[in-house]
């Protein structure tokens, strides 16, 4: 079992599946992770099930503050959060924030900050040809937009949150939005949550010159090369892989299914409803550069989310902090 962000690290150590009958489902599944799952034309790994960010917002809060829906673009969640934080502490809530997500330096922030510059047509850091794209105005222009969140819409701690601390926020009913992963949902609508039945999920907003994106995360099944019974791993790493090991997997386990039927199946959004909400979310991920930077990826990221985190805590701006960037990547990557 690998994460979404080791095939192009692992890859040598591992079967192409391809061999070994994956051509025949690989298009059953999401594009982008069969995409992220191959290295230089050989499948490393069958995708097993996946993740990507979302938005998490209060449906009681917007039919409060009248709002039709969740925002589309990030300046409307700025109207929209703040809107609601004023209206919540006018009431006596002092702790509540409109928007709460993960700001600290860590892969968490990578993710994050993926999607707000995916999501502004500012690229994906290293483009999957290998080009270092990070220093360019959309990319700036929405990091420094991020920037102004916090202490305003965000706690002045976000730059030092992870999941949880978004998530026991969020669940303590402090937060009118927040972005997460879809295992908080779940835990959201837990018996003992004071927010349960009262949100739901949709793709994160765009930006000014873009569209929504969410990082892609998840984890797939691939065969160690060095195995002494490759033709039978793989047989069993497609089985596990497949459409009624996914199914039971999503129905028993709420656990997100790579197959693309599979947010069709009545029986998946019986037992799951929101998945329903995730197809479009899962259609338009983008994985983060891990196969283009092999086997730098953990040092490209780093230097990314330190960046990133540089800007978020008023150090510099993103403008400065990308042109550093540019060169730190470049001398990462011995280019």
């Amino acid at each position: 079992q690998i994460d979404v962000i080791w095939p192009g690290d692992l890859a040598e150590h591992f079967v192409d599946l391809y061999e070994y009958g994956a051509r025949d489902v690989a298009g059953d599944h999401f594009d982008a992770i069969i995409e992220n799952n191959t290295v230089d034309g050989k499948l490393i790994g069958i995708p097993w099930f996946t993740d990507a960010g979302l938005l998490y917002y209060r449906t009681d809060l917007l039919e409060k503050y009248g709002y039709d829906g969740p925002p589309a673009t990030w300046a409307d969640l700025e109207e929209m959060a703040m809107t609601i934080q004023e209206g919540e502490r006018a009431e006596g809530n002092e702790d509540f924030w409109g928007y709460v997500w993960q700001g600290n330096a860590y892969e968490g922030l990578t993710c994050d900050a993926l999607e707000w510059i995916a999501s502004n047509d500012g690229g994906t850091i290293v483009s999957p040809d290998g080009e270092i794209t990070i220093n360019n105005p959309q990319a700036a222009a929405i990091v420094d937009q991020a920037a102004g969140w916090v202490g305003t819409i965000s706690p002045p701690g976000v730059t030092a949150f992870g999941e949880e601390d978004a998530r026991g926020m969020w669940q303590a009913g402090n937060a009118a939005f927040m972005r997460n992963w879809p295992y908080a949902y779940s835990l959201g609508n837990a018996d003992d949550s004071v927010i349960a039945g009262l949100f739901d999920v949709s793709p994160l907003p765009a930006g000014d010159s873009g569209s929504g994106a969410a990082t892609l995360g998840g984890w797939q099944l691939a065969v160690s090369k060095y195995s002494e019974h490759p033709e039978e791993a793989a047989r069993l790493a497609l089985f596990m892989a497949s459409y009624d090991e996914q199914k039971s997997r999503a129905i028993e386990g709420s656990l997100n299914p790579t197959i693309k039927a599979l947010y069709e199946d009545p029986e998946v959004l019986e037992a799951a409803p929101f998945f329903g909400s995730l197809y479009d979310v899962f259609i338009n991920a983008v994985a983060r550069p891990s196969t283009a930077t092999a086997p730098q990826y953990a040092d490209v990221s780093a230097a990314f989310f330190n960046s990133v985190h540089s800007v978020l805590t008023g150090e510099q701006d993103a403008a400065t902090a990308f042109e550093v960037l540019e060169l730190d990547i470049q001398d990462i990557l011995g280019e």
